[in-house]
């Protein structure tokens, strides 16, 4: 059987949910919900078969011709695919099945989980595309498929404001993404990926300008959520959890990364240092604001803004590296250093950040929606393995050091750093401390001392269908580091990151890493008491705290932007175009040509005698001017 048939089936599957859902279902709850779980299985089924049974494969058919340009759908499975697939297609699963319990009491779970499959079919495309285009294609179904589950509550104002956001967010980094696929068609005369790699590694086309690196890089900075454009992932976080866990966590937001790990060979080093060096200012950032947000989901959406800005980084500073390397295809392209470094601290972070996600969801199921860390306290006696399953992958975030997987992927990243950029190292060493600092905070306060609220005081056990898929993720988050454990069909990444961690100053490294650990650690049990009611930083270091709850007030300079200059200069130009486009140049010129009209009506009087007169006058202006 031809291997794009399964890939063919890999899209049907969500495609045919969503349809049926959406034509028939939209009343049948649970019909829906099992529909689309049923899906989720014949995906992760399906894409097992892609990534462990069938070799590497490229299939495309022509689709539309304009003159030279023929643009093709098609799909490219190869080592990073495969890696991408098994990440949606898994953690995919588990979130559906988690989200039958979250959402079994909701009146509009039909919608939602039609609403995943969509995502699911959207995701999986964009994974296995094989050109510009159709990625592209891909990519804002993807965008369309957040914004539906995001604005999922209809009856909240912010949930609506919050889909809006990202979605016109998104639409400005999407927009420098379309102008780099115009331009890689002005540069290469094709946007097939494959034919472009092998364009540029034959040296028949030279990428000497950074413009189209960075253009594509628009498009990570949108999804990815990194500066300047981050602001609307920590607002995602209206959806239901379910979807911050899927989408907002451990697959939709690493697209970007996945971009840029699939369009590394058109990348210079004047765009790799500006990459590298907008990962080190989001991840900084994005850690420094997290110690002062209170909602739980916030400080989880931070925590992914700042991981993201670590894999991007380790993008810029691995394929800077490897920038001169003579590969000899995408496949070498692939496992380069910043590559594979990304993709393995991709994988793990989907693994543990899921699992924070779902077990953040489990906390509010429980706590019957309450969000707010300091209304919470001592749910660790009520709900032991949520907790367990909790603290293991915040130990993976915080890269507890040899057992935990992000240990291992953070290390890379910082391997990386230390043998290219000391400043863009030890910054990241001060990231992964305010990783530690922050996410103990969380853990601490909501976990442990005594109940501070009604909700948290009854707070109970959810059921299996909710804490299996935890245990499942919390077991991937303590070993998900170790290369041995994966399938051989998707050890060449991970094997490679791997390889990075276990590097020349591997001992050396661990210890900044342990260091950090340590610190942020002994901090955050010095600063904050067990189930605390109010956050003692508050007092402490007052206005700089107050800049770090507003976010460094990137909100409100982007509202006062909109407010005080885009909209005054959209009102003037809609002003100068009612006065002179449409009054002056348009009924102007149309109120001219009345005038002139009514007086050339006026001359036809009838009278031959009148006419001879004209005529006359007519040669008189024709002589003056000819003279």
């Amino acid at each position: 059987m031809n291997p794009e048939i399964f890939a063919y089936a890999l899209l049907a599957f969500p495609l045919l949910s969503a349809t049926a859902i959406a034509l028939g279902m939209r009343r049948n709850g649970a019909l829906a919900s099992g529909i689309s779980v049923g899906a989720a299985a014949l995906i992760l089924a399906t894409a097992g078969h892609i990534i462990f049974r069938l070799d590497n494969f490229e299939f495309n058919v022509n689709w539309i011709e304009f003159g030279p340009l023929s643009l093709d759908f098609g799909f490219l499975v190869d080592d990073l695919a495969k890696l991408m697939l098994f990440v949606v297609a898994f953690v995919g699963f588990l979130v559906h099945v988690f989200s039958l319990g979250y959402m079994k009491e909701d009146p509009n779970k039909a919608r939602f989980f039609g609403g995943l499959s969509i995502f699911m079919f959207s995701m999986l495309g964009l994974v296995m595309a094989s050109s510009l285009v159709t990625l592209f294609i891909f990519w804002e179904l993807v965008g369309f498929s957040s914004y539906m589950l995001i604005g999922f509550y209809l009856d909240k104002p912010s949930a609506a404001a919050a889909s809006k956001k990202a979605f016109i967010t998104n639409r400005v980094g999407d927009f420098g993404f379309l102008i780099g696929i115009a331009m890689a068609i002005g540069m290469f005369g094709t946007v097939n990926l494959t034919e472009m790699n092998e364009m540029v590694v034959s040296g028949e086309v030279a990428v000497t300008t950074a413009a189209l690196g960075l253009l594509l890089f628009c498009g990570t900075v949108g999804k990815s959520g990194q500066i300047p454009l981050h602001v609307w992932l920590p607002d995602a976080m209206e959806g239901p959890t379910p979807v911050s866990a899927l989408i907002h966590a451990a697959t939709m937001v690493a697209a970007g990364v996945f971009l840029l790990c699939r369009t590394g060979f058109l990348m210079t080093a004047d765009a790799l240092q500006v990459i590298l060096w907008v990962g080190v200012a989001t991840a900084i950032y994005a850690g420094l604001t997290a110690v002062a947000q209170r909602d739980i989901k916030k400080i989880l959406a931070y925590s992914t803004v700042s991981q993201l800005g670590y894999m991007v980084a380790a993008f810029g500073l691995g394929t800077l590296a490897s920038l001169d390397a003579d590969h000899a295809n995408m496949h070498e392209a692939v496992i380069s250093g910043g590559v594979a470094a990304a993709m393995f601290h991709l994988t793990t972070h989907a693994f543990f950040k899921a699992l924070l996600f779902l077990g953040s969801g489990s906390i509010i199921h429980a706590c019957h929606h309450e969000q707010d860390i300091f209304k919470m306290g001592g749910l660790a006696k009520k709900m032991k393995i949520t907790f367990i399953c909790f603290t293991l992958g915040l130990m993976a975030l915080i890269g507890t050091p040899f057992i935990s997987a992000g240990f291992y992927s953070k290390d890379a990243i910082l391997a990386l750093a230390f043998e290219q950029n000391s400043a863009a190292f030890y910054l990241l060493v001060f990231g992964a401390f305010l990783t530690t600092f922050y996410m103990i905070r969380l853990w601490k306060i909501a976990f442990f001392g005594s109940p501070n609220s009604e909700n948290a005081e009854h707070a109970h056990e959810n059921g299996p269908v909710m804490t299996v898929p935890l245990i499942l993720l919390a077991i991937l988050a303590v070993v998900g580091g170790f290369g041995f454990i994966y399938p051989e069909a998707l050890k060449p990444i991970i094997e490679a990151g791997e390889h990075i961690a276990h590097g020349e100053h591997h001992t050396l490294i661990a210890m900044y890493g342990g260091v950090a650990w340590l610190v942020g650690l002994a901090a955050a049990f010095f600063f904050f008491r067990a189930g605390a009611s109010e956050d003692p930083f508050k007092k402490m270091l007052g206005p700089v705290y107050a800049v770090l709850e507003k976010k460094f007030f990137f909100d409100e300079l982007y509202n006062f932007y909109i407010a005080k200059i885009q909209q005054r200069v959209a009102l003037t130009l809609h002003f100068l175009e009612q006065i002179a486009l449409s009054g002056l140049i348009i009924r102007g010129a149309a109120g001219v040509a009345g005038l002139v009209g009514i007086g050339l009506k006026s001359l036809h009087v009838g009278s031959l005698h009148q006419y001879v007169y004209w005529f006359i006058a007519g040669l008189a202006l024709f002589w003056f001017f000819a003279g």
